[in-house]
């Protein structure tokens, strides 16, 4: 630990010394703010490299964990594209575990007026804090959230439509899109509904979802709901059928909740998220597919953080923000008659640690991540020779991280 101490310490005077104090922005965030009618082409991306030691495991590991290029391009006023390409783990090797090359967005945006726009592609759903601010120098700790992780999966893209709009005399925006559902048949035992997602790749069109949003702004404070109701079985009705599932639109439908706030305020910051998620025929999907779907999802968080250098007029142009979070999810809180319950997805998190921003696009971590489940369930051992189930454990992560 006084090792690990040591080198945050020296690489957080490395960059505090050689990094200037100029402000930037992410191209992405250049070309949605532009009214400008030229042509142009910009670059860009983000990415994060971080250390973790897991006590219970006994190990440590080092991963590229993300490496992402933006490239967007404005051909007027009024219609833009916007790409992104991400590499996971750093590589993808036949025959491999691990890694993946995937596209994270690719869509047009075609703005109507000031306030409307609509976008058609691959574009990321507006649920929750992470998905639509996911960049490494966005949030607070290595790690993104457990809760947008394993409930609301973060990244979450699929393919259809959306209309984005602020009302001119109330501080509100809003947006409500047309995409494609789920896939029921992949969801997987402890991640909940994250393996359904199709990510652009050949997804069904017999089944959709809609999504919405409504966001509320008063200087530095934001409150967003939003919700998501979409179909899971996109096969013919006659094998729906022979499954003993429904199919069409909505068919076995997933449902979501959420709500949101963020604050900041003279250094402080707050973020806070709550979000249920309803499988109403879980029983059906885990008799067609046997993989213990659950009923109903929750998870909430509670974040607090405090930028030490705020006070500081010659450095007001870096940031060192001290942060402590509560994670809380359960990603089978209840679960139909022919599931079995899994206790160790009952999960509390603590995690405390250091943000430092150097510059607005630079990052550095240092964070503990202090886990809590519940009791392992026997019926769910499959392996008993394997080490007794440890329901506490702690994670220390060391990272870096860039957006341009």
């Amino acid at each position: 630990m006084m090792k690990n101490t040591f080198t945050l310490t020296f690489l957080l005077f490395i960059i505090w010394g050689c990094a200037s104090a100029q402000e930037a922005t992410t191209s992405e965030d250049s070309l949605n703010s532009s009214a400008s009618s030229k042509p142009v082409t910009t670059i860009g991306g983000y990415g994060n490299v971080f250390y973790q030691s897991n006590k219970n495991l006994g190990t440590s590991k080092l991963d590229l964990e993300r490496f992402v290029l933006f490239v967007g391009h404005r051909f007027n006023s009024k219609i833009s594209l916007f790409t992104e390409t991400e590499v996971e783990d750093a590589k993808v090797a036949g025959g491999e575990s691990g890694g993946e090359v995937a596209i994270e967005q690719a869509y047009l945006k075609f703005n109507l007026n000031p306030n409307q726009y609509i976008v058609a592609g691959l574009f990321l759903p507006r649920v929750g804090i992470l998905n639509e601010n996911h960049l490494p120098t966005q949030f607070n700790g290595n790690e993104r959230n457990y809760v947008e992780t394993l409930i609301l999966p973060s990244t979450w893209r699929e393919l259809g439509i959306g209309f984005y709009g602020n009302l001119t005399n109330l501080p509100l925006s809003y947006n409500v899109g047309i995409v494609n559902g789920l896939n029921s048949a992949a969801f997987e035992h402890g991640s909940g509904i994250r393996e359904g997602r199709f990510e652009g790749r050949n997804a069904t069109g017999n089944n959709l979802a809609i999504t919405a949003a409504l966001q509320y702004y008063v200087n530095n404070f934001r409150f967003q709901v939003s919700g998501y109701y979409g179909g899971t079985v996109g096969v013919s009705a006659s094998k729906a059928d022979s499954l003993g599932v429904k199919s069409g639109i909505f068919g076995t439908p997933v449902g979501i909740g959420e709500a949101d706030l963020m604050y900041s305020n003279h250094g402080f910051s707050v973020r806070a998220l709550g979000t249920i998620i309803s499988i109403p025929d879980a029983a059906d999907i885990n008799k067609a597919f046997g993989n213990n779907t659950p009923k109903e999802e929750y998870g909430a968080y509670a974040e607090v953080g405090y930028d030490l250098l705020y006070r500081n007029g010659s450095l007001n142009n870096k940031q060192l923000i001290l942060f402590v979070r509560d994670e809380k999810l359960d990603v089978n809180a209840k679960v139909p008659a022919n599931g079995i319950k899994d206790e160790t997805l009952n999960q509390n998190h603590v995690v405390a640690g250091l943000t430092y921003l150097p510059i607005k696009n630079v990052v550095v971590k240092a964070d503990v991540r202090v886990i809590h489940t519940g009791q392992e369930n026997p019926n769910l051992v499959v392996n008993s020779n394997t080490l007794a189930y440890q329901q506490n454990n702690n994670l220390i992560n060391l990272g870096i991280g860039y957006s341009f």
